[in-house]
């Protein structure tokens, strides 16, 4: 090796050794006659000092340093002169005293700093990935990632389970996302596709008998990228036979209880996890993620609405819809611009329109609320006791803003969940050291898509229905519960999973539900069906996002900052510069044609 130490393990236990160590310059300071260089590794940071007494050669070579220059220095381990010692850095109260020095490599001026956190242009960080990876905060999360996976190995290695590595050119099969396709050259015309999960593959791993099974395993989606998404990531899968719904969710519920009491123990963790249904987490947060470190819970005000003169309610009620809304604390007195930062918050997120009714100036209770303090473009429309009706359903006083939105839940619910968020952030409600995990449970098995009038799987199309609701699967399909649950932890889904279904006619059943006739089953899903013939047992397990759990781990909010090399928001790989063309050569050889743009 080219070191006797790391830069960040000296201590004063090392003072009088002769040391070797090599790194990046992470700051030079001349001081005139002396040069001090701080040496920056994997593992921390360390003072050298060039005394021209000591090495002339050495402060010579010094004085060509400049920032993220590659040196190995050799020397010896002194104390700080006392008053100068850093308490900032674990090796504060040491230095090198440099005998012999040598420039590894030399370095371009970086196109941002490495050693100061400032803001820099994403695009420009994800230009020079390799660079940006230096910078504390990232090399603190891709290290936090590494003990997050190792962990996850550990634990569930100490449990029985077994990891088994599953193909990455898999069968293009529906299953939500758009795959990504892999032409084969050996056969013209067909394609693989990169798997959106391991979904059928650990599923026969169960029919083969292995009965725990995991991997971190690669997935690749299609799709829009956000915050939360990228078209490539990491994902812990794991399956297991004959267990309950139950040992699925005390296993998911172990695993991250210890991993953050672990990992990150000076976070606070609400423990046990709560549990609530998808129907209460629609209706009390508008989400099925929802952020629960905050209140602000939605309330159903239909019923009073009807009561109103109020023709938006009446209209959105007469259509079908609802009358949904919740109260954002002290916000009584925005100003018309505030007001309209939400209307356009709440329109930009499917809903008609946000109805915003102000509770007068601060003070103890509504009973003292008058008509008059009642601000609102629908004022004149309803009565002082509608007004305090729907106040005290959302848990509103005086002082408080009514935020209130009419339609169908489909747009109703993601514009509340939207505004609920942003109050929040506005009001600084949720602890950034708090994790709030909960379940939710009870998922609809199958949904109606309005655009297509098909029937769709909500989950996957291989979801176990409850079995109490089996028969309502030739009557009412939309009654139907699956046995699926999520964990969501300060507004993200963290894990997904369910009970699958093990037996081919039931798989099979659930399939032309969902629209599909035999040909199709046979050729899509023929495999799985055959293999559930030869004594499928009953099984389930989950998916758990690493990119997310990550995230929350480090208090990021997008999971492009606990990635390595991660797409931007366009999926364009900035440091490869990909996608990108290829020769007409390698198309030839795919038996692939581009067609021009018109």
């Amino acid at each position: 090796m080219l070191r006797t130490h790391t830069c960040g393990e000296l201590r004063k236990e090392h003072v009088g050794c002769e040391v070797s160590l090599a790194g990046w310059v992470n700051r030079r300071r001349d001081h005139g006659g002396l040069i001090f260089i701080d040496l920056r590794d994997r593992e921390g940071i360390v003072q050298t000092v060039f005394n021209p007494e000591i090495s002339p050669s050495g402060l010579k070579t010094a004085e060509e340093m400049r920032n993220e220059y590659v040196v190995k220095v050799s020397g010896e381990v002194t104390l700080r002169p006392a008053g100068t010692e850093n308490p900032r850095i674990p090796t504060g109260d040491i230095e090198v005293i440099v005998k012999d020095v040598e420039i590894l490599n030399a370095s371009n001026t970086p196109p941002f700093y490495i050693n100061e956190e400032v803001e820099v242009d994403e695009n420009l960080r994800l230009k020079y990935r390799y660079l940006d990876l230096r910078r504390p905060r990232m090399k603190e999360n891709m290290l936090l990632r590494h003990r997050v996976t190792r962990f996850m190995h550990d634990f569930l290695d100490a449990r029985g389970f077994i990891e088994v590595e599953t193909p990455v050119f898999v069968k293009s099969t529906p299953e939500g996302a758009r795959d990504y396709l892999v032409p084969s050259r050996l056969h013209p015309g067909e394609f693989y596709a990169l798997p959106q999960s391991p979904q059928q593959l650990k599923q026969m791993l169960m029919v083969a008998g292995f009965e725990k099974y995991y991997q971190l395993a690669r997935c690749f989606r299609d799709e829009d990228n956000r915050a939360d998404r990228q078209p490539e990531h990491t994902q812990l899968d794991v399956e297991m036979s004959f267990a309950t719904q139950e040992d699925i969710l005390e296993l998911i519920e172990e695993l991250y209880i210890s991993l953050v009491e672990t990992i990150k123990p000076e976070l606070h963790l609400v423990k046990p996890f709560p549990r609530m249904t998808y129907t209460e987490a629609m209706e009390r947060y508008a989400s099925e993620k929802p952020d629960l470190r905050y209140g602000l819970e939605i309330a159903d005000l239909t019923d009073i609405a009807t009561q109103t003169d109020f023709a938006v309610f009446r209209s959105a009620i007469s259509a079908g819809g609802r009358v949904r809304g919740m109260a954002a604390p002290g916000c009584g007195e925005y100003s018309r611009h505030q007001l309209e930062e939400l209307n356009a918050l709440a329109t930009g997120a499917r809903a008609k329109g946000l109805l915003t009714i102000s509770l007068g100036a601060p003070g103890e209770g509504l009973d003292g609320l008058t008509l008059d303090e009642v601000k609102s473009v629908a004022a004149k429309f309803l009565t002082l006791e509608q007004v305090k009706e729907m106040a005290g359903r959302c848990r509103a006083d005086k002082g408080d803003l009514l935020l209130i939105v009419a339609g169908e839940p489909e747009n109703i619910y993601p514009a509340l969940d939207t505004l609920r968020r942003e109050i929040a952030r506005r009001l600084k409600l949720a602890d950034p050291d708090a994790l709030s995990f909960a379940f939710v449970v009870d998922f609809p098995l199958i949904a109606r898509n309005k655009e297509t009038g098909r029937w769709e799987a909500v989950n996957n199309p291989f979801t176990h229905p409850r079995d109490e609701d089996i028969p309502l699967l030739d009557s009412a399909p939309d009654k139907v519960l699956g046995k699926s649950y999520d964990l969501v932890c300060n507004g993200w889904e963290i894990a997904s999973g369910s009970i699958r279904i093990h037996r081919a006619e039931l798989q099979r059943k659930i399939l032309k539900i969902l629209d599909y006739n035999d040909d199709s089953i046979d050729r899509l899903f023929g495999h799985m069906l055959e293999a559930f013939d030869f004594g499928a047992p009953p099984h389930g397990g989950f998916g758990a996002g690493i990119e997310r759990t990550v995230m929350v781990l480090a208090g990021e909010d997008n999971i492009r900052e606990v990635t390595a090399f991660p797409k931007n928001q366009s999926a364009v790989d900035l440091t490869f510069n990909a996608p990108s063309p290829v020769t007409k050569e390698q198309l030839d050889e795919l038996h692939i044609s581009l067609q021009e743009e018109e």
